[in-house]
Order: C-alpha cells, then structure tokens, then sequence
C-alpha cells in the first residue's frame, strides 16, 4: 500500500461519518480543501468514487460503504495499539469518545467522568448524549451507555448500576386537581408526558406490568418531550404523570415532591451498561474509564 495513502484514510471516515465536508474539517481542525484533497486522493487511488455529492449532501456509494465498513474497525485496532504502546510511556492519553443516553449522565457516569478528569489529565472524555440508537463504531465512538437489552450481543458489555424500576409518578399538586389513576386502563384519560423517540419517531408505548404480565399501554398526552428529563422536569411542575426510572426520582419521592402511582404496575430494567467492541479493550483510555466506574460506583452504590 502507499503509505501517503495512509495519513487520508481517517479523513475519509470522517466525511463518512459526519456526512460532509464542512462537519468533517471542522472536527478534524482541518480546512475544506484540505479534506475534498484527502478524499480525491482515496477515491483517484482506489479508482472508484466513494461519495455522492450534492449541494445538500454526502452520501457513500455501494463502494464507499463496504470500503467504510472493512476500513474502520482496520483503522480501530491500530489505534488501540498505538495507545497502549504510548501509554506504556504516558500513561492513558486521548480522546475518549462515549455515546449514552440522557439519564445515564445522573444514574451513573458523572461521578465517572468526575473521577476520570482528576485520575488521568491526559484524557479528554467527550460524552456525546444521543437517544437513538447509534451504531457506535461507524459513528466512531470508544463505547456506548445503554439499558442491558438494548445491546448487541457481539459487544462486550461492563454493567454500572443495578437493576431498577421504571415507574409512574406524578405531583401532589396534580393528583389533588386530578386524582389517581385506578389502573392502567385509566391512563388514557390522564394527562401524561409522552416521549418522542429519536429513532422513527414514534411515541413512546409505557411498558407496565399488569396481571402478572408485560403490557403496552397507550397514554393520554397532556405534553410531547423528545427529553426524558424534561420530563421529569414537567411532572415536578404538575403538568401530569410521568414515566421516569425511579433512581432519577427517588429523592423527589422521599420529600414528597412525586408521589408513585400504580406501583404494582412497575417494571424492572436491567440497568444500564458500558459497551464497547471486544477490540476496543485494548486502548488505555477506555481501560482507564472501566477502572474508574467499577472503582466509583462500587461506592457511589454503596
């Protein structure tokens, strides 16, 4: 291989994976004409184009995706060799990229990236928040935080928190102006905060237990958040009920801020999991992140 050709290909992927130019140079701390250099160097030695352009958009070509999907855990193992040779020297050093969740910044990754920041100096931690359902190696990420059945089983999984609830809640303020539900089948006729999901877009179905087995009940909506704290944020102001992991409200509930709801009908998640393809273990960095969340949350949980 042209080794010149080497020092392009990470530019590449990340035209690839911020789909542009302009979002690719601006990440790289690079400028325009440097990247549109990069990617026609790739695409003139490889003798096929990679991307389609448009005045609006970059998308791959059927070429482009499978050379993207070979190239990039390629690329990913010999950075996570590079930092482990280096760290031998340094210690861990880089950038540390997790995708999670919104909530999984309060449940468990705070006090991580607090310890983090004062254990290695060297690692920067970008904690990127994204509701969907990212692919976190095409989209370039060190690792994931997400609920246990929300990962693929090809991915090693380090679990953080403890199983726990997801519950009903609501205001004092709004059960005295509305009273409680009965049951499940009278949360259609409440003022409930519902949730957009990022990924389709569809409403978000309240997963419940009733009778002894799993059910999806349809809510009334008072209100539509595509943020689950916001959410929460809503049912403190008694806006209306809530579907909320009870760990985010167990202080709220034990001042009398919320007050549950249909507890029988409660169900319990698996909890929430670090993530990351078997490959990535060897980078210092992540190794650095892991060792810190067991050594913090071992006494955060406590």
């Amino acid at each position: 291989m042209d080794r010149d050709l080497l020092s392009h290909l990470p530019v590449m992927l990340a035209v690839a994976r911020r789909r542009g130019f302009a979002a690719a140079a601006s990440e790289l701390g690079l400028s325009a004409s440097n990247v549109s250099h990069s990617v026609r160097t790739v695409e003139e030695r490889l003798g096929t184009p990679l991307f389609t352009r448009t005045t609006r958009s970059v998308a791959l070509t059927a070429e482009g995706e499978a050379f993207v999907a070979t190239l990039t855990p390629a690329l990913q193992d010999i950075g996570a060799v590079w930092e482990q040779l280096r760290a031998r020297k340094t210690g861990a050093s880089g950038l540390l990229r997790i995708n999670l969740s919104r909530v999984a910044l309060p449940l468990a990754i705070g006090p991580v990236i607090a310890a983090m920041v004062e254990r290695y100096p060297d690692v920067t931690v970008e904690a990127y928040i994204d509701d969907g359902l990212t692919d976190i190696v095409a989209a370039g990420f060190d690792a994931g935080v997400r609920l246990g059945e929300m990962i693929a089983e090809d991915m090693v999984a380090v679990r953080l928190t403890p199983p726990f609830q997801a519950i009903i809640a609501a205001a004092p303020s709004y059960l005295g102006r509305r009273g409680a539900p009965g049951g499940i089948a009278d949360l259609a006729a409440h003022d409930c905060i519902g949730f957009r999901q990022i990924a389709g877009g569809g409403l978000y179905r309240w997963d419940l237990r009733e009778n002894g087995r799993d059910v999806q009940a349809d809510v009334g909506h008072a209100v539509i958040v595509n943020d689950p704290l916001s959410a929460l944020d809503l049912g403190l102001y008694g806006v209306g009920l809530i579907y909320v992991f009870e760990p985010l409200v167990r202080e709220h509930l034990a001042a009398g801020r919320l007050v549950q709801v249909l507890p029988e009908a409660a169900i319990e998640e698996p909890g929430l999991f670090l993530y990351f393809p078997r490959r990535a273990a060897m980078a210092p960095k992540l190794r650095a992140f892991i060792d810190c969340a067991r050594d913090v949350l071992r006494l955060h949980t406590a």
